[in-house]
């Protein structure tokens, strides 16, 4: 009998839902024709309430909260306002989508920052939300203009762990978009809707799983 930790599971998350309309629509066509499971969704920016009426009519894309408690490279939050903030956040979150997020992770991975990190795990515990990290390992290795394209991520997929897997990734339509990540948003997303990709997730028999499946 194949156990859970026998088997190649794999959450592919969009991060920065509702960032602009054109970032959701790109993470909602991503999950259409792609392979993206899961995204996270910035509850505070332009396209907010495009990324939450996309997550009310998508049952089948798992959306968390993505926290954001950084502000040109600077934390904006101590350890004493962290919690406070992660709870507006949220609260703000379940007024847009109507549910509870699948998941919590953070914008920048900010919840790696030592000063942070303790209160952060914290807050997921007591909230039960699963984490990045902490309930499921992540791998960043898709990020960037030298690591995006089809080989690259096939090559990924062939040194995946046993076990569960989160995948980032950040596809979109920059229109609109003032980020320093533009240009390979909509590589991204010409890559991860590619047909060769799904085709060799199925031949290593790597399962696709969205954050509520685990």
């Amino acid at each position: 009998m194949v156990t859970l930790s026998q088997l190649k599971r794999l959450i592919v998350n969009a991060d920065d839902f509702g960032f602009t309309a054109g970032i959701s629509r790109g993470i909602l066509e991503a999950h259409q024709r792609g392979i993206v499971t899961s995204t996270s969704l910035m509850v505070d920016r332009p396209g907010a309430a495009d990324g939450a009426e996309i997550a009310r009519r998508t049952p089948s894309l798992s959306v968390g909260l993505h926290a954001v408690l950084i502000q040109r490279g600077e934390l904006t939050v101590t350890a004493t306002t962290c919690a406070a903030e992660l709870e507006r956040q949220l609260h703000r979150f379940e007024q847009l989508v109507g549910g509870r997020p699948t998941h919590i992770d953070s914008h920048h991975h900010t919840h790696r920052d030592p000063l942070i990190h303790d209160v952060f795990v914290a807050f997921a515990d007591r909230q039960a939300l699963p984490m990045r990290e902490h309930t499921v390992r992540h791998t960043a290795a898709y990020y960037g203009e030298q690591a995006i394209g089809v080989e690259n991520l096939l090559d990924l997929f062939g040194r995946l762990e046993h076990g569960d897997t989160e995948l980032g990734c950040h596809p979109g339509y920059i229109d609109g978009l003032e980020s320093r990540y533009r240009a390979p948003r909509e590589r991204e997303l010409e890559t991860l809707t590619d047909p060769r990709v799904r085709a060799r997730l199925d031949e290593l028999g790597i399962e696709l799983i969205g954050w509520r499946e685990l």
